[in-house]
C-alpha cells in the first residue's frame, strides 16, 4: 500500500524534489508550488484532505505553515545544512568567491558552523541570520545587503531574485541525500501516525429514533450493528472520528440525530484492543446518560473523559456561559470577550484579526476558538477579507452567542 505525499516549494524546486521522492518504492507524489513563501500555507490549506503526509523544500515554508496552524498530517522539510550547504562552498569556490566571507541566511548560526568546522574553513568572518518565527524575505534582503565585500548565501528564491545582479548570490538547492533523510524521517512519521489512526473505537449507542444513524455511521467510516438492550454498535477507528470531530472537540452528528430523536447518547471508546475499546465505551456511556438524554463522550485510557456535545443551542437569552464553555472547550471569560465583541458590531462579521486583538491571543489560537464555536453552531464563515498584504487572507465571522 502507497503513500501519498504533498512537495511544497517554489516551482523550480518541487519537480526536483518529488522525483528524488518517487525513486522510493510506494511513494506519489502531490507537486503544489507557489510564487513566493508567504503562500505555502495557502497551499496546504487547500490541499489538507488529500495527501497523507508533507514535504517542504525547506524550512521557511514548513514554519510558516506550522504557525498558521494548518498542517494536519505529519510533515518534514529538506534540511539545508551539511550536505547542501558543503556543495554550495564548492560552487562558489569555482567560482573563484572567498568562501570564508559569505553571509547566510536561514540556517542556523550552530549548523553553519558546524559544516564550516568541519570542512576546515574559518568562521570568524562569516554572518548569519537564523530563520525564526515572523522573518519576512525583506528582512533577509536588507541582511545580505548589509554585508559588504560578502558573497550571499539564501534558501529562499525570492531573496535571490530580489538580490541577483546587485551582489555575488547563491541560491541553496536541496542536495539528495537531503531530500533522501527528510522523506525518511517523513515516512516513520507518517507511519507512526497511520498506526495510531488505525486504533480501534467502539461506538455504544442509545437512540428512540433510528432514522440518519445508518448513514452517519458511514460518514464515520464505520459499520454499525445491534448490541445488547436495545444500544447499537459502531465499529471505527481513530482517524475518521478524529476528523469529524474537529480533532474530539464536537461531534455535529448529534445534532442532526437529535432532530429526529429525543434521546441521544453516544459512548465512544479508543483503546489498543477491541476489549479495552469497549471497557472503555461502556464507561463512556454512562457518563453521556449522566448528563442528559442528548449527550457524547469519548472514553480513552488513563482515566480520560471527552465531552463531546454539538447540540445546537437555545436562544441567547437562555444561554449558560458555563454550559457553552463546557461544550465548547473555551473559558467564561473568553465567551464573555466574544460577546462584548458581538455586541459591539451588531450583526457585523469580525475576522479573525480582529478576534485575536480583541482576545489578546495569536491568530492561529483565534482561528482554533472559531472553529470550535463553527462546530457547536456557535458562529458561521460569511467569507473573506484579504489583508492587504502577501499573506493569507483573514476569514470574516459571525458570532451567534
Amino acid at each position: 500500500m502507497g503513500i501519498l505525499i504533498g512537495v511544497v516549494g517554489p516551482h523550480d524546486l518541487v519537480d526536483e524534489v518529488a522525483a528524488i521522492c518517487e525513486e522510493q518504492p510506494g511513494v506519489s507524489t502531490l507537486r503544489l508550488d507557489y510564487d513566493h513563501e508567504s503562500q505555502a500555507p495557502t497551499v496546504v490549506e487547500a490541499h489538507a484532505t488529500a495527501v497523507e503526509g508533507w514535504l517542504f523544500t525547506g524550512i521557511v515554508p514548513y514554519m510558516l505553515s506550522h504557525d498558521a496552524d494548518v498542517l494536519s498530517r505529519p510533515a518534514a522539510f529538506v534540511d539545508y545544512s551539511g550536505a547542501t550547504l558543503l556543495s554550495a562552498l564548492v560552487r562558489l569556490q569555482h567560482q573563484g568567491q572567498d568562501v570564508t566571507r559569505l553571509s547566510i541566511d536561514t540556517i542556523s548560526t550552530a549548523d553553519v558552523m558546524t559544516t564550516f568546522a568541519e570542512a576546515g574553513l574559518p568562521t570568524s568572518q562569516l554572518r548569519t541570520i537564523p530563520y525564526r518565527a515572523g522573518m519576512t524575505s525583506e528582512q533577509a534582503v536588507a541582511f545580505h545587503r548589509r554585508g559588504k565585500g560578502h558573497a550571499a548565501i539564501t534558501c529562499l528564491s525570492s531573496v535571490h531574485e530580489e538580490l541577483r545582479g546587485e551582489i555575488h548570490v547563491l541560491r541553496l538547492v536541496p542536495s539528495i541525500h537531503s531530500v533522501r533523510v527528510a522523506l525518511r524521517q517523513l515516512l516513520l512519521s507518517a507511519e507512526g501516525q497511520a498506526q495510531e489512526d488505525a486504533q480501534i473505537v467502539l461506538g455504544l449507542i442509545e437512540i428512540d429514533a433510528e432514522e440518519g444513524l445508518l448513514r452517519e455511521a458511514t460518514a464515520l467510516g464505520g459499520t454499525l450493528a445491534a448490541f445488547r438492550g436495545g444500544t447499537h454498535l459502531l465499529v471505527t477507528t481513530r482517524g475518521p472520528l478524529h476528523d469529524a470531530t474537529g480533532g474530539f472537540s464536537s461531534l455535529p452528528m448529534l445534532s442532526r440525530l437529535a432532530g429526529h430523536s429525543r434521546v441521544v447518547r453516544v459512548g465512544f471508546g479508543l483503546g489498543r484492543s477491541a476489549a479495552e475499546a469497549e471497557s472503555l465505551a461502556r464507561r463512556a456511556l454512562a457518563r453521556a446518560r449522566r448528563i442528559g438524554d442528548v449527550a457524547a463522550v469519548l472514553s480513552v485510557r488513563a482515566d480520560t473523559d471527552i465531552l463531546l456535545d454539538s447540540v445546537s443551542a437555545p436562544p441567547a437569552a437562555e444561554q449558560n456561559l458555563r454550559v457553552i464553555a463546557r461544550r465548547v472547550g473555551l473559558s467564561v471569560p473568553t465567551l464573555e470577550k466574544l460577546l462584548e465583541a458581538r455586541t459591539a458590531l451588531g450583526d457585523e462579521p469580525l475576522t479573525t484579526k480582529e478576534i485575536a486583538e480583541r482576545l489578546a491571543v495569536q491568530q492561529r489560537t483565534a482561528r482554533r476558538m472559531l472553529h470550535r464555536l463553527e462546530l457547536a453552531g456557535l458562529a458561521e464563515r460569511t467569507g473573506n477579507l484579504t489583508s492587504g498584504t502577501s499573506g493569507r487572507p483573514l476569514t470574516l465571522y459571525r458570532l451567534m452567542l
